[in-house]
Formats: structure tokens, sequence, C-alpha cells
């Protein structure tokens, strides 16, 4: 399924919508200068988070599901290594209509949340893979399509710090979540790229406050673009133990 907006095409890819040659070749690439978000906000964002220690060490598997049949699972982990940290996962996706398709992704960011560098792989009916690097508020883009030549795009935002949200890498909405300003409230505003879509955008995020689930509770958060919503379920400890997009009637479940 889809989230997009007029500058922003964002997929929650599940097997009907995955990655193929035709779809990179119709995204929507918006050129070699994307300036979603705030600039201040963002940093001001940044240096609460690095003040707060916002990463925190997590393992775990998701169970994916849309329209009620399970449809893969997501194995994650998020770790510190050495003076920067390490977001990785590898998920599994089977499909009716198609041969199973795996995409193993990972990234390297610095405690406040700011991405190093970015890789992401799809085995399945076609291969595909890209490396992401980052210097300051650029990201350069090498992706390698399987039957085509190497493509290479460069995004400059106005703030390093960027949100990684990639197709079917859910444990990235953790980092997202940790990120959300606690303190301050209210909608805030996030530069997102979508690697396996190569497009830049931005998504908002917004406290809900505390929900209920029999005798568990979570704080919930919304996040949404112009034309989509995804609420997300986290712990007292801030872990996503599940994520539900309502329109698309997916969902993402912590095992």
């Amino acid at each position: 399924m889809k989230i997009a907006n007029k500058n922003f095409y964002w997929r929650i890819a599940l097997p009907c919508v995955l990655l193929s040659v035709a779809a990179l070749s119709l995204a929507p690439f918006a050129g070699s200068h994307a300036r979603p978000g705030s600039g201040p906000a963002i940093a001001m964002r940044a240096a609460s988070a690095a003040a707060s220690g916002l990463l925190a060490a997590d393992k775990g598997k998701f169970h994916i599901s849309a329209n009620g049949q399970p449809v893969g699972t997501e194995e994650f982990e998020i770790r510190p290594n050495g003076d920067h940290w390490i977001a990785q996962g590898t998920t599994d996706l089977k499909s009716a209509q198609g041969p199973a398709t795996r995409v193993t992704s990972r990234l390297s960011l610095q405690s406040d949340g700011t991405p190093l560098s970015y890789n992401w792989s799809t085995e399945g009916a076609k291969k595909a893979s890209a490396d992401i690097s980052f210097q300051g508020n650029v990201a350069t883009i090498v992706l390698r399509v399987e039957g085509a030549k190497p493509f290479t795009q460069q995004f400059t935002f106005t703030s390093p710090q960027v949100v990684i949200l990639d197709n079917n890498a859910y444990h990235q909405y953790e980092i997202l979540a940790r990120l959300y300003d606690r303190e301050k409230k209210g909608t805030q505003t996030f530069s997102v790229l979508v690697p396996q879509e190569v497009t830049p955008g931005s998504v908002t995020v917004e406290s809900l406050g505390e929900s209920s689930s029999g005798s568990a509770k979570f704080e919930e958060l919304r996040v949404r673009t112009a034309d989509l919503e995804v609420d997300l379920y986290l712990d007292s400890n801030r872990r996503l133990m599940r994520l539900v997009a309502p329109a698309s009637n997916a969902e993402v479940v912590r095992e």
C-alpha cells in the first residue's frame, strides 16, 4: 500500500506491491535537491534527543498480516557498535501470487538518530540493492537492479538528521518513535528518506496518549501524511509492540 502526497511517495510494502524494475523506473524523482522539514526545528530536536539518551538496544521479531492473513515476518536488532549504533533487519514475505521475497537492511547511525550509512537488498523475482552514504545534509544513493545499469541519485536536506523509513523495515518506526520529543508534545514533522523508493519527503508524528489492550497499556503515536495514517503502539520502554494501518487493514505485531 502507498502513502503519498504531492511530493512524497511512500509504501508500507506488502507482497502485492513488491519492488520491481518497473516501479523503480516510474518513481517520481524530484531532482537532486529535496528540502522537506524545518532545519532549526530538526536541529533542536536532535540536541534534545542526544541529551536524553535517544536510542536503546532492542531485538525481536514481528509478524506481518494483511486483511487478517499472515504475509511475513521481520527479525531485527538495534544495538550499539562502538561510537555509533546499528539497526538491522531481515523480512521474509510470502504471496500466493508470486515467489517469496526477502528484504535485508542495515542502518548505521549516531546516538542522536542521525544516519551515517544505509544498505538494503531484496531477493525474489528480481534482485536489487543499494548503498547510501550521508555526508552532512547530503545523501548519495547508488542503486543496483538486476538487469539494469547502476543508478546514482543525490538528495540535499535542510539538516543531517533524516529518518530512514524503508519498505518492509518496520523496526525503523521504533527509531522514529524515539525521535519524537515528548516534552514538546504536539504534532512534530520529520524529514524522511524511503531508500527503496529513492524518494525523500516528510511525515508528522502526534501523541495520542495512553491506550489499553486488556491489562496491557501502551503509548500510542500516530504517523501521518496527507493520505494515510499509521498508528504505533509502544510499551513503557518505548519498544514498538504493534503497528497498524487501519485504512489498509495491515498490522505488524511483535512476537
